[in-house]
């Protein structure tokens, strides 16, 4: 069955279950950096977070920066920097500006 023949109530739940399992994998993944996901698709878990927020905000929700990033990151972004994040290199840096056309629209804001 294509997921577009699906009733919106079980796609939305498959949906949900994709993002729930990404979201898992991201968290136990923390070996891989914000800006190699942005060199390599253009997304990172910023993005991921602030979809949420967006999301959330146009369903009249009360969802703050801080929840939506605790969702994504599974603890606070100053926490994630401290023990994860390690400084860009200047191949990263350089990729990360010469892909800036091809990023999510959402990486720019909030």
């Amino acid at each position: 069955m294509d997921i577009q023949d699906m009733d919106a109530a079980t796609r939305d739940k498959l949906e949900a279950a994709a993002w729930r399992s990404f979201i898992a994998h991201l968290q136990k993944r923390t070996d891989v950096q914000n800006i190699d996901l942005m060199n390599l698709s253009g997304f990172c878990r910023n993005c991921l977070y602030k979809w949420l927020l967006a999301a959330a905000e146009d369903q009249g929700l009360d969802l703050t920066k801080d929840e939506a990033i605790q969702s994504v990151y599974a603890m606070s972004y100053a926490e994630w920097k401290e023990n994860h994040q390690t400084k860009a290199s200047e191949e990263q840096l350089r990729l990360f500006e010469e892909t800036k056309p091809l990023h999510s629209e959402i990486s720019g804001h909030r």
